[in-house]
């Protein structure tokens, strides 16, 4: 077993009320991208609630949504999110969510085992949104190991 697992946090702001039709085609896809997500390979852990998502959780506000997940490693979280049919809802991003100016996506290591809450994923967002990407709080593009050392990624075309 490794010593840390990689954590991720990201909102989004939506543009409708989930029960509009506007939102529709989003929310019917989450049950399918939930279950991609749980099956991947590295994956270990999301954030929900009994109905199996979390879009319910208002902890950043009514209108914006959060995800959270632990993976094993950075290599397994980018491939679902970008080589995955996950990507090909998220292309749709933009009919269902606002365009933040800061940072929404935070990754950061924790101990194997550890369950980060909200305050603590709320920091990090925090960290990285006044700091840039540093080793507690970091991105696809400027990513770190878990002991601290920066990976550069500037050739991967899908690093945000």
């Amino acid at each position: 077993m490794t010593k840390s697992q990689l954590a991720q946090l990201n909102i989004a702001k939506m543009r409708y009320p989930l029960d509009k039709p506007e939102m529709a085609d989003f929310v019917n896809s989450l049950e399918r991208i939930n279950t991609l997500a749980d099956q991947s390979p590295g994956f270990v852990w999301r954030l929900q609630t009994e109905d199996g998502d979390a879009i319910s959780i208002d902890y950043f506000g009514k209108d914006t949504i959060v995800n959270m997940s632990i993976w094993n490693d950075i290599e397994s979280l980018h491939h679902y999110v970008y080589r995955t049919d996950h990507a090909a809802v998220m292309s749709r991003r933009k009919q269902w969510f606002d365009r933040l100016e800061e940072a929404y996506t935070v990754l950061w290591w924790v101990p194997s085992g550890q369950v980060p809450g909200l305050d603590e994923a709320s920091r990090r967002l925090s960290m990285l949104r006044c700091n840039g990407p540093t080793a507690g709080a970091f991105t696809f593009k400027h990513s770190y190991t878990p002991e601290g050392d920066q990976v550069s990624n500037s050739k991967d075309p899908s690093a945000i």
